[in-house]
């Protein structure tokens, strides 16, 4: 039998405080001065409670790269961060391209127990971008996959990219582009501009990933498919976006907390940390970022939460693996970023993509009635990025020393806590 809890003077997205019973995976009862003898009280002053986050794009490395992650210590990073779901991206080893890699992920998230895991699969086999995976066996295996991605590989070919539009449609799937025409960005280190051309390291142009952006949107306008752009960096790419919207496209897009943060002049250090692929961009690009994400015409936060192994990091810039850690600070960064907004926190980091991937359990405010599937967030407490505190197996992250407003105090997944006073159940 499950314990029964009782959050005490707790403020949902910003409203006024009220007390939460949880009994049997749901918010039995939402009001003021709530009792419940015997249950679990929980203190919710000065707290917010935010529905369970939940992350388009995670790197869970499992199977294949255990050394950098697997998918309970991501899951733990996660349940920590606030979440309760997240899409674990296909390009595992072996690739996450059959049902039965795709099935394997998903019962190591069951097992884990800490956040509802659900895999996307790949658009093409082996990621190699010359023919399609098999989009409908991962559809109708357990994982029941709704997203595919090549992520950290662009579909480059326009033929391919229409075919996968095509497939996923009947089913109302989603292909997650990773937007980068690999011909212009052939040996790129980090972004092309005045920073690239003063530290001497090939640039990455903009015009890169707006080109291939602006070509799928034709192509899921023509097709009248759902196309998902993953990791938009430049202010260009909002303009496309913005437009395809206006046309009537059936487009979404993610922004990473490290994009809206932190810009080029990072590379300066040559500290491998900071690369990352789309790379980090202008300062202008950042503005540019944040305002669609304030407007919708950026749909969500997704981590892009890519744990590398020390010596895949720790090397010279040209040979370092990109990607960050993500999963235990985007909230935090967020915050930072847009300040205590929370219904629009709420929208970009939860309901928005819930509502994308189709995760029905997962993007509801706690209510009566609602799963009790949330989080109870801290924004008076700051704290410093320790990377050897991070419940992940890798330490990649770039806000090591900073200090970064709130901090993750409980979760509920379904009634039941992973995390508590801050730390994970299991």
């Amino acid at each position: 039998m499950s314990t029964t809890y009782l959050v005490k003077g707790v403020s949902v997205a910003g409203a006024e405080p009220t007390d939460l019973l949880v009994r049997d995976g749901v918010v039995a009862q939402a009001g003021k001065s709530l009792s419940a003898p015997g249950a679990e009280v929980v203190d919710g002053a000065g707290l917010v409670a935010l529905p369970g986050l939940v992350d388009l794009h995670t790197h869970l490395r499992e199977p294949g790269r255990e050394d950098a992650e697997t998918v309970e210590s991501g899951s733990r990073a996660a349940a920590l961060g606030g979440y309760t779901a997240v899409c674990a991206m296909a390009n595992t080893s072996p690739v996450a391209d059959t049902a039965g890699v795709v099935e394997q992920v998903w019962r190591l998230g069951r097992e884990a127990g800490l956040v509802d895991v659900q895999p996307i699969g790949a658009v093409t086999v082996g990621l190699a971008g010359q023919h399609l995976a098999e989009l409908g066996a991962m559809a109708t295996s357990a994982a029941s996959v709704r997203i595919f991605s090549d992520d950290g590989h662009c579909v480059s070919d326009p033929r391919l990219m229409r075919r996968a539009l095509e497939y996923v449609k009947a089913f109302d799937g989603v292909i997650a582009q990773h937007a980068e025409e690999p011909r212009l960005t052939e040996g790129a280190q980090m972004h092309e501009g005045e920073v690239s051309a003063r530290l001497g390291l090939t640039g990455w142009p903009a015009v890169a990933e707006e080109a291939i952006i602006a070509r799928d949107a034709l192509l899921a306008g023509h097709v009248g498919a759902r196309l998902h752009v993953c990791h938009v960096s430049t202010a260009g790419s909002v303009d496309v976006i913005r437009q395809a919207k206006a046309a009537g496209v059936r487009v979404t897009a993610e922004v990473t907390p490290h994009h809206l943060l932190l810009t080029d002049e990072r590379a300066s250090s040559y500290d491998p940390v900071f690369k990352v692929n789309p790379p980090l961009r202008t300062q202008a690009d950042v503005a540019a970022l944040r305002k669609g994400l304030a407007e919708g015409v950026i749909d969500i936060v997704a981590t892009d939460h890519a744990p590398h192994a020390v010596e895949d990091k720790e090397c010279e810039w040209g040979y370092a693996r990109p990607g960050m850690l993500g999963l235990e600070t985007a909230l935090s960064v967020v915050l930072d970023v847009l300040g205590p907004d929370w219904p629009l926190i709420a929208d970009r980091m939860s309901l928005a993509p819930a509502r994308i991937a189709g995760l029905a359990d997962h993007g509801h405010l706690p209510a009566a009635g609602a799963p009790a599937t949330f989080t109870l967030v801290d924004p008076a407490a700051r704290r410093e990025v320790d990377p050897s505190a991070s419940a992940s197996r890798s330490r990649n992250t770039p806000y090591a020393g900073m200090t970064l407003p709130g901090r993750i105090v409980a979760t509920f997944l379904r009634g039941e806590p992973t995390v508590l006073d801050g730390k994970a159940v299991k």
